[in-house]
């Protein structure tokens, strides 16, 4: 790819100028009709060192509306940020609906920078590429316009660059050691970039090389590139938005899996067993989560499950004898307005926790292929497509290193309506009761059919589903409880192993 280029390209004066005010003025434009239309904009600025991303940067914004985007200088990751997956900062970046993001250097850094200088495994390198493309993908399915840039400039040219910024006291900080390394090994380095590019080179996001040998050449091709992505996105949201969606063909319930008819729910525990496993099980759980602090091992734990089912108890007796300043957990409801116009798992990963801690999700991102699909809150496409997206979110966490367990508390429908009633009858308890509870209930079916789907094509073994028999609270509370100490035991036991 990059040996194709012709790095010799100028430009005049004259027709720069010409060109920056035509296009300064199309930019603008499209500026606007994006906002209106609600598409969120990414452009992504990579290259070679001193190949002008933060020039071409400022020179791109001056055609921008400044009340409606944001830069990101993306450098060396910070210590909160090497204890997360690679990719947390920059969903929690994500720009609204209707806004742009600018990033100088970008989540590439893993795969070209840090792979440069040996911090990322070769081993790992098939798993950073993978999360990469996944959430691109995901974004653009969303409605996302990814625009990527890739600065190329040629070794003498570069050397000429860190030579002059290195003569002026006022830049001379800008060149660094590395930058040095990466110019005298630039051969190594251009095979890097050029496997990136290669690999991440997608219809949905594809790469766009700029010639930066001369300033004003770049300048023009980059404000012409951004204002032709974004007068395309426009245009396909409008062939969308006239295009009726494909119906998907729904599969016979008759042959479908029933996960959820092999839960044996009779299953049961006297109080007295149960006081005597949950005293047992606390003392580990507070040994482990010592123990995971220590490793830096990040646990991500997903409660979903019928209405009544549970949950806040199961949550509550896990949660009693851990150190409340290492997890948190994070009940779920309807998004507010902040939360809808972004994508849906953005508001879950400003939730993921840091290596070493808990996050408890009390309702999850599962609401996309239950609540939402039920109740018609997204298209069939959007939630036929989250099974991916959610198996791919989940993967990366996992390749950071998390422990990820999903639980469904599962009772049957009578058990449900006692409970229901024995909650209206309890002055301390008639909050946890609305008229939508029951009318959920109306619907138990599809729900059910719905709840099998998400088991059956989400559980992984990466972040496994299981199953919880809750007729009896005592049972559902230690199966919790078990789960979680034996997934503890044995990552902790992998961990020693590896270290």
């Amino acid at each position: 790819m990059l040996e194709k280029i012709d790095l010799s390209k100028k430009i005049d004066k004259e027709t720069y100028k010409d060109t920056k005010t035509e296009q300064s003025e199309r930019l603008g434009l499209l500026q606007r009709e994006c906002k209106e239309a609600g598409i969120p904009v990414m452009i992504v600025f990579e290259g070679m060192g001193a190949s002008g991303k933060g020039t071409q940067i400022n020179r791109l914004i001056q055609a921008l509306d400044p009340r409606g985007f944001d830069v990101y200088a993306n450098d060396k990751s910070t210590e909160e940020e090497r204890m997360r997956p690679f990719l947390w900062r920059f969903w929690t970046k994500l720009p609204a609906q209707g806004r742009i993001a600018l990033f100088d250097r970008s989540w590439y850094r893993q795969v070209t920078i840090e792979r440069f200088e040996g911090k990322i495994p070769e081993m790992a390198l098939p798993e950073a590429f993978q999360d990469i493309q996944s959430f691109e993908r995901q974004l653009t399915d969303d409605g996302m316009v990814i625009i990527k840039l890739f600065l190329y400039i040629s070794k003498e040219e570069q050397k000429k660059r860190f030579n002059r910024l290195e003569a002026s006291k006022e830049t001379s900080w800008r060149v660094t050691e590395e930058d040095w390394k990466r110019n005298k090994e630039y051969g190594r380095f251009l095979e890097i970039s050029e496997e990136m590019l290669q690999r991440t080179d997608m219809d949905y996001a594809p790469w766009t090389i700029i010639e930066g040998t001369d300033r004003e050449y770049a300048s023009a091709k980059i404000i012409t590139q951004v204002a032709d992505c974004l007068e395309d996105a426009l245009r396909q949201r409008k062939i969308r938005g006239e295009r009726k969606e494909k119906e998907v063909p729904v599969r016979s319930e008759k042959y479908q899996s029933g996960v959820l008819s092999g839960a044996d729910l009779s299953k049961t525990m006297t109080k007295e067993e149960y006081k005597r496993e949950m005293r047992r099980l606390k003392e580990t759980l507070e040994s482990l989560h010592s123990q995971i602090y220590r490793l830096r091992i990040p646990v991500v734990l997903g409660f979903e499950g019928w209405d009544a089912a549970g949950k806040g108890g199961a949550i509550k007796r896990l949660t009693s004898h851990l150190d409340p300043r290492g997890y948190k957990v994070y009940p779920t409801s309807a998004p507010n307005d902040l939360e809808r116009v972004h994508h849906y798992l953005w508001r879950f990963w400003n939730h993921v926790p840091k290596a070493g801690h808990i996050a408890i999700f009390d309702r999850t991102w599962y609401g996309r292929v239950l609540v939402e699909r039920i109740e018609g809150f997204c298209s069939k496409s959007e939630w036929k497509q989250a099974y991916q997206e959610i198996n791919e979110m989940e993967n990366h966490m996992a390749n950071a290193g998390a422990v990820v367990i999903k639980f469904w508390l599962h009772i049957d429908k009578d058990e449900q309506e006692k409970r229901f009633k024995e909650r209206q009858e309890n002055p301390s308890k008639q909050w946890k009761i609305t008229e939508e509870d029951w009318r959920n209930r109306e619907k138990w079916d599809q729900y059910e059919s719905a709840v099998n789907e998400m088991l059956v094509r989400t559980s992984t073994t990466y972040a496994p589903w299981v199953v919880v028999e809750a007729n009896c609270k005592y049972y559902a509370r230690i199966k919790v409880l078990k789960t979680v100490v034996e997934a503890l035991e044995s990552e902790i036991k992998k961990s020693k192993k590896n270290s």
